[in-house]
């Protein structure tokens, strides 16, 4: 495949998860308060299916980690929407599985071809650890959403969201430039700009509640 062509499919992914961010913060902004709508998540999980291929097809571990951290709990919180019985079955079926295909996929005789990932020429080990590093942080969000929601029964994205949002950003953000990735470097200036804006609302709502 070229090189384009895996960009394309990156910039596909970066497309979509701006997509959610301006629908959500525009929505916030009209309601005076951080608001979850549902194709927030929806973008969010086709966003992630194409930024893990995008991933796999640019050999970056760090890139498939953190969709892997983050691609079911997506799932879950359509499901907390109540959207996910929206979605034909076969669909359904063909996410759920798709990342255990990949890892399948990603065999070779049985061997997984571990060098491929963690023997890239183009990223240092040094790099790897901090990409891998940064996606972990910055996906921890979600993770922190998925606990948090779980305990309020509803699909809600506090304050510490956006705070790990901007912190996994920003880091994200100095990978992407030593990396010379413009799809992570696109998708994460214009989502830096959204977190900081929501942990202003946040704060404020927060102000007025107490």
């Amino acid at each position: 495949m070229s090189s384009w062509q895996i960009y394309s499919i990156g910039f596909a992914a970066q497309i979509l998860f701006s997509a959610r961010l301006i629908q959500q913060w525009l929505v916030s902004e009209k309601e005076k308060k951080v608001i979850t709508p549902a194709l927030f998540w929806q973008f969010s999980l086709f966003a992630s299916f194409l930024l893990f291929v995008y991933g796999y097809l640019r050999e970056d571990f760090s890139i498939m980690l953190g969709q892997a951290i983050t691609y079911y709990i997506y799932i879950r919180n359509i499901q907390l929407q109540g959207d996910w019985k929206k979605i034909p079955t076969a669909l359904k079926f063909f996410l759920h599985v798709f990342p255990i295909f990949i890892v399948i996929y990603s065999y070779n005789n049985n061997i997984l071809d571990i060098h491929k990932l963690f023997n890239n020429e183009n990223i240092p080990l040094w790099l790897l650890i901090l990409g891998s590093t940064a996606q972990i942080i910055f996906n921890l969000r979600f993770i922190y959403q998925w606990i948090y929601s779980e305990r309020m029964k509803a699909s809600i994205l506090p304050l510490g969201f956006w705070i790990l949002s901007l912190t996994g950003a920003l880091m994200v953000l100095t990978y992407a430039i030593i990396r010379r990735d413009p799809v992570l470097f696109t998708g994460h200036i214009m989502g830096s700009v959204v977190y900081a804006r929501n942990i202003i609302i946040s704060r404020r709502e927060k102000n007025h509640a107490s």
